[in-house]
């Protein structure tokens, strides 16, 4: 009896054992899974015989240097259990803390909006010298972490393995290569903006095109200065939409892979030709953005057709400037019509958008009351309550005093973009139905969903201009915008941040306050420091 007892102790440790073997083996991860029944058996089988030996085991523990010891041993088990608690759920629940100014560090809500969304795994292939892997290996892990480990990274040095990197006609260290479905995409970095951008062509497929309208004054696309599109521009081809010019007046039509028509801040009204042209591209389920100025002098011709065929949608574009006397535009070196907006209502362009956004002379741009046609648009954009539409712009363009009038002007906070969806009101014919055979007549087809029409109206232009861009919300207002219309709503977000952008931005009094100490107070401190010592000496 006593043999069989012992053999149960034996039995049981031998199964303790071979449950960690099998929980830590790497050649037949099948396996693993009997690692819980061995552990499970064998922990069973040694408190059989730890019952079974009670008198002996309540003997030894009546010793003091026993009972010393194995509370010191308990004590050793209990900080170990502890610490492998702490690294499991460290391990589950990983959390960093940014304390940069920027949050240079911190992944950006696109790329962990795209990660999440993730519905196929995504492989991704870094071919680099094994002494660099931590470069990658820093920033995809974080990528792993945010999918649910539907990313999943593998580290190759193509030294080590030409083979695989003539595969994939790696040229350069420091490539990686991402593949989904049966899509592969190649970058070379390992800078944030690059590869979540590699991650986006990844995903969207098919190029989208945007196509800015040319003809009437509107910013260049291609220029550099400060009121030039180029910055944007090229933003655009980032997120994979490709991007050309339109000019309507000759050939009065709007391309058929026109995913989105923007016209950005025209000088001069758009031709009725041309009017109806966009009218008929609406009508077929187009989507438009318009960013329309108000005028900058007195004077200066209504652009009617174009205000009238936003009114058609259910967007009035008003006929003022907005000012705003909160004081935070002095904060960009600004002064009070320039809006700063810090306020968004519920709209998905907007989405947990939480960054401010600035307009250098901006018009009012609000939703119908009532709607048209049965379109109702939505205000995204509001200015300050401490502002208004300020329809007296005579006096406002001769700089003379101005100030609020609840007769005429439009009481803050005023809107300052809308945006509208609606059924496409003659979408293209559908091709004919598959007929389904017999066997299928179960399964009833599911119909395709109706095209829509976006339109969306921004009260200002220059926002998007290279000169505004380095306000925190300028830029992903602008794609978001873009995204929104093109119904590519994953790629609403706040995008990673610039790690080179090093601006500091200071308001107008501070700027003056930087020069009178620069001028006046660090001489006048030396000087007066001078006159004391001089003094000193005297005495």
């Amino acid at each position: 009896m006593n043999k069989a007892i012992n053999l149960l102790g034996w039995v049981g440790t031998a199964a303790v054992v071979i449950a960690l073997g099998l929980r830590f083996q790497t050649f037949k991860p099948e396996w693993n899974q009997y690692s819980w029944y061995a552990a499970m058996a064998g922990l069973v089988l040694v408190l059989l015989y730890m019952a079974s030996q009670w008198r002996e085991v309540s003997q030894t523990f009546s010793h003091r240097q026993t009972r010393l010891g194995t509370i010191a041993a308990t004590s050793v088990v209990l900080v170990l259990g502890i610490l492998v608690a702490l690294n499991y759920l460290a391990s589950r629940r990983n959390h960093r803390w940014d304390l940069t100014a920027g949050k240079q560090f911190s992944v950006a809500d696109q790329t962990r909006n795209i990660l999440q969304k993730l519905d196929a795994p995504v492989k991704v292939l870094v071919f680099d010298k094994a002494t660099n892997f931590d470069t990658f290996r820093d920033r995809l892990d974080e990528y792993e972490y945010l999918s649910n480990r539907k990313l999943t990274a593998e580290y190759v040095d193509p030294v080590k393995d030409p083979v695989r990197a003539n595969q994939h006609k790696v040229q350069s260290f420091g490539t990686a290569v991402f593949t989904y479905k049966d899509r592969t995409e190649t970058v070379v970095g390992t800078d944030e903006q690059q590869l979540t951008n590699t991650l986006i062509k990844l995903l969207s497929g098919a190029q989208r095109t945007v196509y800015f309208l040319q003809g009437h004054g509107e910013h260049d696309t291609a220029g550099s200065e400060r009121e030039g599109f180029s910055t944007i521009y090229q933003a655009l081809g980032t997120e994979n939409y490709k991007t050309d010019t339109l000019a309507l007046a000759q050939k009065p039509e709007v391309p058929a892979d026109a995913t989105v028509l923007v016209i950005a801040g025209p000088r001069t009204d758009l031709l009725q030709g041309e009017v109806d042209a966009i009218r008929q591209y609406l009508d077929r389920g187009g989507k438009l953005l318009v960013m329309l100025d108000p005028p900058d002098k007195q004077g200066q011709a209504p652009l009617a057709n174009l205000v009238t065929l936003l009114k058609d949608w259910g967007i009035d574009a008003g006929s003022d400037v907005v000012v705003d006397t909160s004081g935070v535009g002095q904060l960009l070196g600004a002064n009070e019509v320039t809006p700063v907006a810090v306020r968004y209502p519920a709209h998905p362009i907007v989405e947990r958008f939480r960054v401010i956004t600035a307009y250098p002379l901006a018009r009012s741009i609000r939703p119908v009351q009532g709607g048209t046609n049965g379109r109702t648009a939505q205000t995204f954009v509001e200015s300050s309550p401490q502002s208004w539409g300020e329809t007296n712009t005579t006096d406002l363009f001769a700089q003379k005093p101005i100030a609020f009038d609840k007769d005429k002007d439009v009481q803050g906070p005023v809107s300052l973009a809308a945006a509208v969806s609606v059924a496409a009101p003659k979408p293209p014919a559908a091709a004919a139905p598959e007929l389904k055979p017999a066997s299928d007549a179960k399964t009833p087809a599911t119909d395709a969903p109706k095209p829509e029409t976006r339109v969306a109206a921004i009260g200002d232009s220059d926002f998007a201009s290279n000169g505004w861009l380095g306000v925190q919300g300028n830029r992903d207002l602008f794609l978001n915008t873009v995204s929104w219309l093109a119904q590519q709503e994953n790629l609403i977000s706040i995008r990673p941040r610039d790690p080179e952008d090093r601006r500091l931005t200071l308001s107008a009094q501070a700027q003056r306050n930087v020069a009178l100490l620069a001028w006046l107070g660090i001489p006048g401190a030396i000087f007066a420091l001078g006159i004391f010592g001089w003094m000193r000496r005297r005495g």
